[in-house]
């Protein structure tokens, strides 16, 4: 199995991201692009001690951005947002 570590790139904390927390009991992560549903599911179960229901995933396409005459793409990344099973939390969270 790949390191959980290297599947959970980053926490997204948003204003949408801490509503769906705080209603929905989702969070978002920025993910390995090359991840899947089912790795990324058991990559946040072992990294936060939690039971995961259901996982959503899109591809983020980069943004073109231009320096100078020069143009550019910023990179495709993948986010994921996760719903755990009523009354789990991830203490991470909780302090942002």
């Amino acid at each position: 199995m790949i390191n959980p570590r290297k599947i959970i790139r980053k926490p997204l904390v948003s204003e949408k991201s801490t509503n769906m927390r705080l209603s929905e009991n989702k969070y978002v992560f920025r993910v390995d692009k090359n991840a899947n549903k089912v790795e990324i599911k058991r990559a946040i179960e072992e990294l936060f001690k939690v039971k995961v229901e259901d996982v959503t995933t899109m591809i983020r396409y980069g943004k073109p951005k231009r320096l100078g005459r020069y143009e550019g793409r910023r990179p495709d990344w993948k986010k994921a947002i996760v719903k755990l099973k009523k009354g789990e939390t991830i203490g991470f969270f909780e302090t942002v």
